[in-house]
């Protein structure tokens, strides 16, 4: 089962745009089915948030395992998880959270690498890479390259440099290239015509639409954090109108019913 759902995930990256709304846990993952989605993607952020830890590689590797279990048996659709930089910095011991997050459900997963030398992070995906054929699953490798989103690069040499470490990236075992934080068409085009590996982007204000980023053969739009961070911001708004009043006020959004939330969760 986990083999052809990880041959379903690559085939929604050959054609067409998929779209990824990013989710937590078991109930937003339902969510996001419920919504339409193809796939079921995780944000190390809206993860950790969840569990009530910080983003950057602090939440427990447990959780991170249990949450993706809960998500892969809330819904029939792929599941691709954000491990965030592996959690660790020795390739082998990242090699074996990507077993075990395989052995949860999982057919992909995102990996960064951050300001630390591209060179481990290709020893990270290699390792990964080796855990998934041992596997039997062709895992997808969404290789995170953080040139925009750190600064990394002056402006003139962000696609240069993005590509050649996509290339490396390429060459170590990575499925996909994700670079958050380029909006202006024109890079985009070229990391596009740069590579040979699926093209993803960050859901930003001045990111051209969806119609726009199909036209310059982009693969994958992520919604990253930003739909747990408007929940969030809600909710919290929502209790703080509660403690200090005691109403109510969900500020002009209507509420989903008691009902309708059961039959969202409904299984089997």
């Amino acid at each position: 089962m986990t083999a052809t759902l990880a041959r379903q995930f690559h085939a929604l990256h050959a054609d067409g745009l998929l779209h990824l709304a990013n989710a937590w846990d078991a109930g937003s993952a339902r969510l996001a089915h419920a919504a339409g989605a193809r796939a079921i993607a995780t944000s190390s952020a809206a993860v950790a948030w969840a569990h009530g830890w910080p983003d950057g590689d602090r939440l427990p590797v447990e959780l991170l395992l249990q949450t993706t279990r809960a998500i892969a048996a809330a819904t029939p659709l792929p599941v691709t998880i954000d491990i965030e930089g592996g959690y660790s910095d020795e390739p082998a011991r990242v090699g074996e959270l990507a077993a075990a997050v395989l052995a949860a459900g999982a057919v992909g997963i995102n990996i960064e690498d951050g300001s630390k030398d591209p060179a481990l992070l290709c020893a990270k995906i290699g390792a990964v890479r080796a855990a998934a054929v041992a596997a039997g699953v062709d895992l997808y490798i969404n290789a995170r390259i953080d040139v925009w989103l750190r600064g990394l690069a002056p402006p003139s040499e962000r696609v240069a440099e993005t590509l050649a470490r996509a290339a490396r990236y390429r060459a170590a075992g990575a499925s996909g290239l994700f670079a958050p934080g380029v909006t202006d068409p024109g890079e985009i085009a070229a990391l596009v015509a740069g590579t040979d590996m699926p093209v993803s982007v960050l859901a930003l204000t001045g990111l051209p639409d969806a119609a726009r980023l199909r036209s310059l053969g982009v693969r994958r739009l992520s919604a990253g954090s930003a739909i747990s961070e408007a929940m969030h911001a809600h909710v919290l708004g929502m209790m703080r109108e509660f403690v200090a009043t005691g109403r109510i006020d969900t500020g002009g959004v209507a509420p989903a019913s008691y009902g309708e939330v059961q039959a969202l969760m409904a299984r089997g």
